[in-house]
C-alpha cells in the first residue's frame, strides 16, 4: 500500500509546486517610476476625449499580442487625432506573459488617466511597462 501512495503523493507535490512557481513568475511589477504630463488641457466634451479613450483601450488590448510587446497606435477619428505607444518589458531578465503585459498596461492606463487628467499628452513608466499618448505624432 505504501508503494501505491508514494507515486501518487509525488505527483500531487510536483503539480502543486509547478502551479506555485507559475503564479510567482506571472506577477508584473506595476510600481510607478515616472509620470510626465503635457501642460495643455482638453475639455471633457472635446472630440479628443473620444480619440484618447479609443487609443488607450487599443494599447491595452493589442500591445500584449503584438511582436515584442511594443505597439504604436493612432485614433481613426480625423477631427481629433490621438497618438499612442505602449510597450512591456520583453527581455531575458523579464518573463512577462501576454496576460502580465495586459495587467501592467491596464495599471499604466489608470495611472495616466489619474495623473494626467484632461491633458493632451502624458507618459507613465512602470517597472515592467510604459505608455504614452499625445495629440501629435511622436517616435519614442
Amino acid at each position: 500500500m505504501i508503494k501505491v501512495r508514494t507515486p501518487l503523493m509525488l505527483v500531487v507535490v510536483i503539480v502543486i509546486l509547478g502551479l506555485n512557481f507559475e503564479v510567482v513568475k506571472g506577477i508584473p511589477n506595476t510600481n510607478l517610476t515616472k509620470v510626465q504630463c503635457n501642460s495643455a488641457q482638453y475639455f471633457k466634451d472635446d472630440p479628443f476625449a473620444i480619440s484618447l479613450a479609443y487609443v488607450l483601450a487599443e494599447l491595452v488590448s493589442t500591445t500584449p499580442s503584438h511582436h515584442g510587446y511594443d505597439f504604436y497606435n493612432i485614433s481613426p477619428y480625423p477631427n481629433a487625432f490621438a497618438y499612442g505607444h505602449a510597450a512591456c518589458n520583453n527581455n531575458s531578465t523579464s518573463s512577462l506573459t501576454k496576460q502580465d503585459c495586459k495587467t501592467c498596461l491596464a495599471s499604466a492606463k489608470d495611472n495616466l488617466l489619474t495623473s494626467c487628467d484632461a491633458r493632451i499628452g502624458g507618459r507613465v513608466l512602470l517597472v515592467d511597462c510604459t505608455m504614452r499618448y499625445e495629440q501629435y505624432p511622436f517616435d519614442d
